[in-house]
């Protein structure tokens, strides 16, 4: 667990882009790509939107993704296992880099075939409280030709990063805009910001 802590941290102090091909181990990453199946095909994912609170938006020109939040009050065992290890990077985390993190908030993410998300920024403009985005993927055996790539804007040169399952990406929400490139299969993950008051 540390030496994945330790490598998202260390390449994101490195190139400002946390990685680490190996957040998740294959057996979590495949309970949640499931349960995330089951969701979907129960009918309870939501439409993904754009701003917060009464500027919250829909507009599938600009983001074409389904949605559900992770709650510790369902009760779901991979997602308290999750969740569980998400506690664990923070305090590791704050202990380590004085980050000061003190919340977090994640939702699963399907990209239906055709899906994508331009180019845009985590933080939104009435509320600074997201300080790092995470994103940790659970599809399996992707390969490039199915696209849904993530595309961060850099100043030196864009970085495109694939959504291989159990990888994860950490980035500062407030300095590094990106878009996620239309998908040719369903491509899942997790999606959240880790925040302070």
């Amino acid at each position: 667990m540390q030496k994945n802590f330790d490598t998202l941290i260390d390449s994101y102090i490195e190139n400002k882009v946390g990685i680490a091909a190996h957040f998740l181990s294959d057996t979590l990453a495949g309970e949640l790509r499931g349960h995330l199946v089951h969701l979907h095909d129960t009918g309870r994912l939501l439409q993904g939107g754009t701003g917060n609170d009464q500027g919250l938006l829909f507009d599938s020109l600009r983001r074409s993704d389904s949605i559900y939040w992770l709650d510790p009050s369902h009760h779901h065992p991979c997602e308290n296992e999750f969740l569980a290890l998400i506690d664990h990077f923070i305090s590791y985390l704050n202990r380590t880099c004085y980050t000061g993190i003190t919340g977090y908030e994640f939702h699963y993410t399907l990209y239906e075939t055709g899906a994508f998300y331009t180019r845009h920024l985590d933080q939104f403009r009435n509320d600074r409280s997201r300080q790092y985005s995470m994103i940790i993927y659970l599809n399996n055996h992707w390969i490039e030709g199915d696209g849904g790539q993530l595309l961060i804007h850099q100043k030196d040169q864009p970085l495109t990063i694939a959504p291989t399952g159990g990888k994860g990406v950490f980035f500062k929400s407030s300095e590094l805009e990106h878009e996620v490139l239309m998908t040719h299969r369903p491509r899942m993950s997790i999606t959240g910001w880790l925040k302070s008051e």
